[in-house]
C-alpha cells in the first residue's frame, strides 16, 4: 500500500520513518558493539610456531587454518561453537614472531583488541607439550606488558600434544614433569589443557568449556578489561557511528522497499533480519579499521620518514652539508613510504643492523631511537 495516498498521515510516515532509523542506530551502536552476552569471547595468544592456530581449529571444530601455518601477520576473528557454547576466537601474530617489524605488531595488538571488545573472557595461551623451551617462561611477563597487569588472572595454558594417550594420563603426565613446564603453568595460575594437535578428536571438548567457564565464574563473570581495550571499545563505537551516518539513506531506502512488499510481522523479520545483517557488517568493518588503528598506522608511517631522513643524512654526510641534506630528504620520502605500509625501513634496521663498536654521537642517536616500544 502506498502511504502517500493518504495525504493526512504523509507527516505521519515520515516522523515513523525517522524512528525506524533511530531505532537501527540505537540497535547497532549498542547491540552489535557490546556482543552477545552469551558469547564467550576467546583471545588465543601463542608464543611461537602453530600452537595458537590448532588451537583455534580444534575449538571452533573446523579448518580454519592449515596445518602446517606457523604464523600470520593480521589479526583475525573467528565465530563457531564450543561444546554447544557460541564463541568467538581472535588470533594475533605469535609472540615471538620475527618476520613484522615493531610498528606493525604494535598495530596488530591493538587491532586484536578491537576484535574482541569489550574485553577477552579468557586469554588461551598455548604451547607445543613437547617444544617448551627457557624462552617461554617470559611469555607471562610480555603479556601483562601487552595486555595489562592483572590479565594472568584471565589466562590458562593450553598444551598442544600428538599421539593417543587418554586426557588423564596426559594431565597426570603434567603435573609430574620438571621445570620449567610445571613453573611456567604456576606462572598462570596453575590452570592448563591439554588438547590434540588434531582438530576433528572433539573428545575434551565440553571439559575444556567447563575449564574456562570455571576460570571466568571464579572471577564474578565479567570479561577482562583495562585501559587500552575500553580505549578499543570507544575507537569502534566512533567508527560505527560514523559507518552507519555514511548508510543511513541506504537503510531509509531499504526499509522503504520493505514497506511495499511486506505487512504485519513479516515486515518487521524482515527488517530485523536486515539490521542484524547491516549491524554485522559495520561492526566488523569498525573493528578492523578505526581511528586508533589508523593512528597507530599514521605513526609507523612518520616514524619511517624519520627513519629514513636520518640515514639518508647520515649516508649524505659523506658527501658534505650538501649530500646530508639531499639524501635525507630522498631517504625521508622512501622511509616514510616504508614505515606506511610494510615498515621496511624500520624492519630493517631491526633485524640487520648491528651496532658498531665504536659508539659516535650519530650511532647513540640511532639505538635510542629504535629502542622497542611497549606496545
Amino acid at each position: 500500500m502506498d502511504k502517500r495516498k493518504k495525504g493526512k498521515n504523509d507527516d505521519f510516515s515520515v516522523d515513523l520513518s525517522a524512528f525506524h532509523v533511530d531505532w537501527v542506530a540505537i540497535l547497532i551502536e549498542l547491540h552489535f558493539v557490546t556482543g552477545s552476552p552469551t558469547e564467550l569471547r576467546l583471545l588465543v595468544v601463542g608464543s611461537s610456531g602453530a600452537s595458537q592456530f590448532l588451537l583455534t581449529n580444534y575449538i571452533l571444530g573446523r579448518k580454519e587454518f592449515a596445518k602446517n601455518v606457523t604464523s600470520i601477520s593480521g589479526s583475525r576473528k573467528n565465530t563457531g561453537e564450543l561444546a554447544g557454547r557460541r564463541v568467538a576466537v581472535v588470533n594475533g601474530p605469535n609472540i615471538y614472531e620475527k618476520d613484522i617489524s615493531q610498528v606493525k605488531r604494535k598495530m596488530e595488538l591493538r587491532r586484536s583488541k578491537c576484535l574482541c571488545i569489550p574485553g577477552p573472557h579468557a586469554f588461551l595461551v598455548t604451547f607445543d607439550m613437547e617444544k617448551i623451551s627457557l624462552n617461554e617462561m617470559r611469555t607471562p611477563k610480555l603479556m601483562k606488558e601487552r595486555f595489562g597487569r592483572h590479565c594472568l588472572r584471565h589466562c590458562m595454558v593450553l598444551l598442544a600434544y600428538e599421539g593417543n594417550l587418554e586426557g588423564a594420563a596426559l594431565e597426570d603426565r603434567v603435573q609430574k614433569s620438571d621445570w620449567p613446564l610445571r613453573e611456567l603453568i604456576e606462572q598462570y595460575g596453575g590452570r592448563f589443557h591439554v588438547f590434540s594437535k588434531n582438530w576433528r578428536d572433539q573428545s575434551r571438548d565440553r571439559e575444556l568449556l567447563q575449564k574456562i567457564e570455571r576460570m571466568v565464574a571464579s572471577l564474578g563473570g565479567a570479561c577482562f578489561s583495562s585501559r587500552t581495550f575500553q580505549k578499543a571499545e570507544v575507537s569502534v563505537k566512533k567508527e560505527v557511528k560514523r559507518l552507519r551516518k555514511l548508510r543511513t539513506g541506504e537503510i531509509e531506502k531499504a526499509w522503504t522497499e520493505m514497506e511495499k512488499k511486506y505487512i504485519a510481522e513479516d515486515l518487521y523479520q524482515q527488517k530485523d533480519a536486515y539490521t542484524a545483517n547491516v549491524g554485522t557488517e559495520i561492526r566488523a568493518k569498525a573493528e578492523m579499521d578505526n581511528g586508533w588503528l589508523r593512528t597507530s598506522l599514521a605513526r609507523g608511517v612518520g616514524t619511517g620518514f624519520v627513519v629514513g631522513a636520518v640515514m639518508g643524512a647520515l649516508f649524505g654526510s659523506i658527501e658534505g652539508p650538501g649530500g646530508m641534506v639531499l639524501y635525507g630528504i630522498i631517504g625521508g620520502a622512501v622511509g616514510g613510504s616504508a614505515g606506511g605500509t610494510a615498515q621496511v625501513a624500520i624492519e630493517h634496521m631491526e633485524d640487520r643492523v648491528a651496532p658498531p663498536a665504536r659508539l659516535n654521537f650519530n650511532s647513540i642517536f640511532i639505538n635510542r631511537f629504535f629502542a622497542a616500544p611497549r606496545p
